[in-house]
C-alpha cells in the first residue's frame, strides 16, 4: 500500500479497518447470545420447562464459542451459564416460584 500524502499511516488505517470488522463480528455474536437468553427467559417465565431445557444447550454452545474466541470473557460466560441453570432449576424444583 502506498504512503498517503495526508500524513496518515497506512498501518493505522489497516488496523482501523480490521478493528471495525472484528467489532461487527463480535456484535453479531453478542446479539445472538442475548436473543437466545431472552427467548430462554420467556420460556422460563411461561414455565415451559421442556422447551427451556431443549434451548439451554444451544445457549451454552453460543456462550462457550464466544468465550473460546475471546468475544466474551470465559468467567463471564461461566457466570451467565450458571445463572441460566439456576433459573431453570428454581422452576423445576418449585413451580409456584417465578
Amino acid at each position: 500500500m502506498a504512503k498517503l500524502k495526508t500524513g496518515r499511516h497506512t498501518s493505522g488505517i489497516k488496523a482501523w479497518r480490521k478493528s471495525e470488522k472484528l467489532a461487527s463480528k463480535n456484535r453479531g455474536v453478542k446479539t445472538r447470545i442475548h436473543d437466545a437468553a431472552k427467548e430462554f427467559g420467556l420460556l422460563v417465565a411461561k414455565k415451559d420447562i421442556e422447551n427451556a431445557q431443549k434451548l439451554l444447550p444451544k445457549v451454552y454452545a453460543l456462550l462457550d464459542k464466544a468465550a473460546k474466541t475471546g468475544t466474551v470473557h470465559w468467567k463471564a460466560a461461566a457466570r451467565k451459564k450458571s445463572r441460566l441453570a439456576l433459573r431453570i432449576k428454581s422452576i423445576a424444583n418449585n413451580p409456584s416460584v417465578k
